[in-house]
């Protein structure tokens, strides 16, 4: 493997090739995600092959998805937020290590910084007190004289500015569901995020992948799996941003710009 490659296999999962290394981010890789159904297909073995690093943005189940993970065998290298590497250590995995905002790991010629994320870390949401937390990241790596910035899960946050330039930023730009909670951006907040980030590109993720089973036929949730990314192109674009979006159907490779030196 070499080179600088992304494939968008789904949800906010991105198979990353940087520095020498294959990344996965946040790795959802199954026909059902706990309540969820995915209503695209499931992405092939091959896709997610050869796997050197998993970095996990958060403890939510359709980012932390112990059967995906599991299919990716328990001696892959795992990377977590500060707090939760016992709690997965205790599920069998033999390779997890924990990052907190700030904070530096590297993989061969791949460099990743964990960033702060506004949003919950809680495994079973906000409002509950009961099993394991810790707080939830973003992931700028760096390879390659490139830089990728992956939000995870996030509202928008001044902070965002100090992590460009970037030459690609991975927003997500909707969810699974009919509405978004809080610690969520829509295409109008990622717009302002890629400004933020002075993100060359950007890949819209965190959409078009999973939904509800009793609501997924429904002519709101039709338009909720296919239109944020077309939205969020069109809100970059009205605010006279440079950056480019590179729209990507789950499951396939991210046409990148035929140069990514930043300027």
């Amino acid at each position: 493997m070499s080179g600088f490659n992304l494939r968008f296999l789904g949800h906010s999962t991105v198979r990353l090739e940087l520095g020498g290394r294959v990344v996965l981010t946040d790795p959802v890789l199954t026909a059902r995600v706990g309540g969820l159904v995915r209503v695209v297909p499931t992405p092939a073995p091959a896709s997610y092959a050869g796997v050197d690093l998993v970095l996990l943005s958060h403890l939510h189940g359709d980012h932390l998805h112990l059967p995906s993970l599991r299919l990716l065998g328990t001696r892959t290298r795992i990377v977590v937020p500060r707090g939760a590497g016992s709690w997965l250590a205790k599920k069998g995995f033999e390779r997890v290590e924990e990052i907190a905002p700030g904070e530096t790991l590297t993989d061969g010629g791949l460099t990743v910084t964990a960033t702060e994320a506004v949003h919950s870390g809680h495994r079973w949401g906000p409002r509950l007190t009961h099993g394991p937390q810790s707080p939830a990241l973003g992931h700028l790596l760096e390879g390659d004289g490139r830089k990728v910035y992956h939000a995870g899960d996030t509202d928008l946050f001044d902070g965002m500015a100090g992590f460009g330039p970037v030459d690609v930023a991975l927003l997500p730009v909707w969810g699974w569901g009919p509405n978004l909670g809080p610690g969520h951006l829509d295409p109008a907040r990622a717009a302002q995020a890629a400004a933020l980030v002075r993100a060359r590109a950007a890949v819209p993720v965190h959409w078009g992948t999973l939904a509800l089973p009793g609501v997924r036929r429904t002519a709101r949730m039709r338009r909720l799996l296919a239109d944020p990314p077309r939205v969020f192109a069109a809100e970059v674009k009205a605010a006279g941003g440079t950056t480019e979006v590179l729209f990507t159907e789950p499951g396939d490779g991210v046409v990148l710009p035929a140069s990514t030196d930043r300027a």
